[in-house]
């Protein structure tokens, strides 16, 4: 067979791109492949066995729609591109989260749905809910928490709450991360897949969860109402509420659902019950509503079924999947916790290896100093034994200094005596200098109160001979040619001379005093001048006294 013959036989292909919650794909089909080809390459790809939920939804003419199993991709009324885009979703939503999420693969779809239909604001959430679920998708994303490795802003890139809630309140983002750390650090020790079925089964419970909603009708003209499918069965709501439903139909009151172009109708069990009808705006619309209702009404059948010999399989296997993921959660955990305690034991190491490195460093500096210490300390005792040397030869010179200044205060204190009687004999001289110049003061006095009484008494004497020669001979003056006059001359020439010698003898007198005055202011002089070479001899013997205590 040549290799034309080869290529002739090729099947035409077509390119398809697979967009899943966190993910893309491209596959190459087959021109006769059926939806159903499609979706099980993609199921096989992502190793999914939980099928039933899922299906291929595409948007064309505005409209969101899923991909029939059961004809032809190319046949069916898709979007002309290349590649052709779907999006691998959840269909249909199960009642209980934890019993009917089998694979670990179908829980993280799931979650991611979820999560996103929240922050989009399709699932309407309370902002005390929103935090939590925020924690628990931080948990399965950054696993426990760390205040080491998960500093501030480290959520700053993470879209993890709606733009309602952060519009409804005036917090910052710091506060929010704040909050939301606050609760993930309480998840510590829960593994990936648990923290994400927790995420499933608080948002199970929100009233939007899981329900398609669509534009319906009570009559032809007014569209004033919604129609909700779930898992659990059709709800009619108000067009401004959709969390309370007006009227609910279970699916187990549900005794048949017919559609016919745009009319809806459904009859419930009861037979005597009034049957509903509604009205859609498009014919499209009514065959999305009833093959949701169809699905889900499958699904909630098979629910309280015995389970198939694949789903027990898959129950089984999901078992000791949970049990051998629990023993490794708990290995790991166990192993972590040996871990962290090998690391905190590390760390003390470590920090005690490090302290006895301080410690080895601080004894090095410490026995350096201390040999720096005993070299200054050898220094300083040479230098104190060159000093011991130089004050025992001061010691030697202080003792003959002492010795020399002993003999000279020895001779100083002799001298001191010598003078000191010297001074005495001066103060006694002086004592009897000023007694004798006292005496001779006296004397002179005495003498000079005599020198007085002798003038007085002669002038007295003089006074009376005058008188008496008045007297006695007053002819004398008319006859001085008398001869007994000579007789009287020569008597008074006779008195004459006795008064002069009286007055040689008063004039020696007092000459002799003069000279003994003089004399004795000499001698008083001498003596002063005598009384202060003392002094000055004294006073440098006690300077030098004094120095020489000093000294000593």
């Amino acid at each position: 067979m040549s290799i034309r013959g080869l290529k002739k036989k090729q099947p035409k292909t077509f390119k398809v791109r697979i967009i899943t919650v966190d993910a893309e794909m491209e596959f190459s089909c087959e021109m006769k492949w059926k939806g159903k080809d499609l979706f099980d390459l993609v199921c096989r790809a992502l190793g999914l066995r939980e099928t039933w939920f899922f299906g291929l939804q595409y948007t064309i003419k505005g409209m969101c729609t899923w991909l029939k199993m059961d004809k032809k991709v190319l046949d069916q009324e898709i979007p002309k591109e290349d590649p052709i885009s779907f999006h691998f979703l959840a269909k249909f939503y199960p009642e209980k989260v934890e019993e009917e999420l089998l694979q670990e693969i179908t829980q993280h779809l799931f979650f991611l749905q979820v999560k996103k239909q929240i922050l989009d604001e399709e699932i309407y959430c309370s902002p005390e809910a929103t935090v939590l679920l925020a924690s628990y998708a931080v948990q399965a994303k950054y696993g426990d928490y760390d205040p080491n490795f998960h500093e501030p802003g480290f959520l700053a890139h993470d879209e993890l709450l709606p733009k309602r809630v952060l519009r409804q309140y005036q917090l910052t983002a710091e506060m929010w991360e704040e909050k939301i750390t606050a609760w993930y650090a309480e998840h510590r020790g829960i593994a990936r897949d648990e923290a994400e079925m927790n995420y499933l089964k608080i948002a199970q419970d929100l009233e939007m969860y899981g329900v398609n909603y669509f534009p319906i009708a009570q009559n032809k003209n007014h569209t004033d109402l919604l129609l909700g499918v779930d898992a659990k069965g059709i709800h009619i709501y108000s067009i401004n509420n959709r969390f309370s439903p007006n009227k609910s139909f279970e699916w187990s009151s549900i005794r048949n659902i017919s559609c016919s172009e745009k009319e809806l109708t459904i009859k419930p069990l009861d037979k005597k019950a009034e049957v509903f009808k509604f009205f859609s705006s498009q014919l499209k619309v009514n065959k999305l509503i009833f093959q949701l209702c169809i699905g889900n009404h499958d699904l909630f059948m098979r629910r309280r079924k015995v389970d198939s010999i694949e789903i027990q399989q898959m129950k089984a296997q999901a078992r000791e999947e949970k049990a051998r993921k629990k023993m490794e959660n708990q290995r790991l955990a166990r192993e972590k916790q040996l871990r962290e305690e090998a690391e905190r034991a590390k760390e003390e190491l470590e920090r005690r290896l490090f302290q006895l490195e301080d410690e080895a460093r601080q004894a090095n500096e410490a026995l350096l100093r201390s040999q720096e210490a005993a070299e200054l300390l050898a220094e300083k005792a040479q230098i104190a034994e060159e000093e011991a040397k130089l004050l025992a030869q001061n010691a030697a010179e202080a003792e003959q200094e002492r010795q020399r200044l002993e003999i000279t205060a020895l001779k100083s204190k002799e001298e001191k005596r010598l003078m000191e009687q010297k001074m005495r004999e001066a103060e006694l001289i002086a004592v009897k200098l000023v007694k004798e110049s006292d005496r001779r003061a006296k004397e002179a006095e005495h003498l000079k109160q005599d020198l007085l009484e002798a003038r007085e008494a002669e002038r007295k004497a003089k006074q009376k001979l005058l008188d008496i020669t008045r007297l006695n001979y007053p002819h004398m003056a008319k006859y001085p040619q008398y001869s007994p006059g000579d007789s009287r001359d020569a008597n008074f020439d006779k008195g004459s001379i006795k008064l002069d010698l009286k007055d040689i003898d008063l004039k020696r007198l007092s000459f002799e005093i003069e000279r003994e005055r003089l004399d004795y202011l000499e001698n008083s002089r001498k003596f002063e001048d005598r009384l202060k070479e003392l002094k000055s001899e004294i006073h440098a013997l006690k300077l030098e006294e004094k120095q020489a205590g000093l000294y000593s």
